[in-house]
């Protein structure tokens, strides 16, 4: 039934591609990601400054404590103070913002996107803390893994809101609501554009099955890395707008267990101070995010 329902959406899916603005900006920025070395900085501070939003979001991360700066005033100085990945991961994030047209929101945008840029921002401090050695794709994963939410609030416009109140109602993860109303998840839903839009293969994985970390083919840290970081902001009030109950076991969450044997440092790793550590950055990250969104 799942493989059915989600074959019956794919053309909706596919049609994403044809929506205004996307594939002129959302198919180079892909591109860039997988040849770095070729990326022309000039192009990339003209197509930041073309678009107020963008411009703002740069700025304000660039001013933000997170990232060690302050008083970047243009473009220019935020592109160089924070990085082409980083750039690239905001500048992929307004534009998927713009799939959803503003009367078609099931689920609050801002909520939404409160909770991808925390799970970035916590994925890419939590990187850090393990010693992953790609802090910044682990931020990118982090804004991309609920990809396959907008996928549903457009493709499944009619149900979507009955999912979302049925996870409100439960107090449980919303992929249980799609689960029950669509017959699969946004995990599914988000991994076909993700492959139409030539994503890299860790952060497809990523998509796919960061709420079933026991089903990755790879076993790889990334995925491990971003579920954790997606349940501590669901815990921590940037969820989607509902109470959730759930709690949080660290140690005997089988994606911990996952980043123990990539990093067997770990093992022995004081949880009580490393919890700390994410809980002592969550109000930044927090600070950082309303600031973001702020009018």
């Amino acid at each position: 039934m799942k493989a059915q329902r989600l074959e019956e959406i794919r053309p909706r899916i596919q049609a994403l591609e044809a929506m205004p603005a996307v594939p002129a900006i959302v198919l180079p920025l892909t591109a860039m990601l997988h040849s770095p070395d070729q990326v022309d900085v000039e192009k990339v501070i003209d197509l930041v400054s073309y678009d107020g939003t963008i411009a703002a979001h740069c700025l304000r991360m660039a001013n933000s404590p997170l990232f060690g700066r302050r008083n970047t005033e243009t473009v220019r100085s935020a592109v160089f103070a924070l990085g082409l990945k980083r750039i690239e991961a905001i500048l992929l994030g307004c534009c998927l913002n713009r799939i959803v047209p503003p009367d078609k929101w099931a689920l609050d945008a801002v909520t939404f996107w409160r909770h991808s840029l925390g799970c970035a921002l916590v994925s890419r401090k939590m990187a850090k803390l393990i010693g992953y050695p790609d802090p910044e794709k682990a931020y990118l994963a982090g804004l991309l893994h609920d990809l396959g939410i907008l996928v549903n609030i457009i493709a499944c416009s009619e149900d979507y809101p009955r999912c979302i109140q049925a996870a409100r109602e439960a107090h449980v993860a919303l992929h249980r609501g799609e689960e029950e109303h669509l017959g699969f998840t946004h995990c599914q839903s988000g991994k076909i554009l993700a492959e139409q839009w030539h994503f890299s293969s860790d952060v497809i994985e990523v998509i796919e099955f960061h709420h079933d970390v026991a089903a990755v083919p790879t076993c790889g840290p990334l995925v491990s890395l971003v579920h954790l970081s997606d349940l501590l902001c669901r815990l921590r009030d940037l969820g989607y707008g509902y109470y959730e109950a759930m709690g949080m076991d660290l140690a005997g969450d089988a994606a911990w267990a996952t980043l123990v044997g990539h990093y067997p440092a770990l093992a022995t790793m004081d949880l009580a101070r490393f919890t700390m550590d994410i809980d002592g950055a969550m109000e930044e990250i927090v600070a950082v995010v309303d600031a973001v969104f702020k009018p």
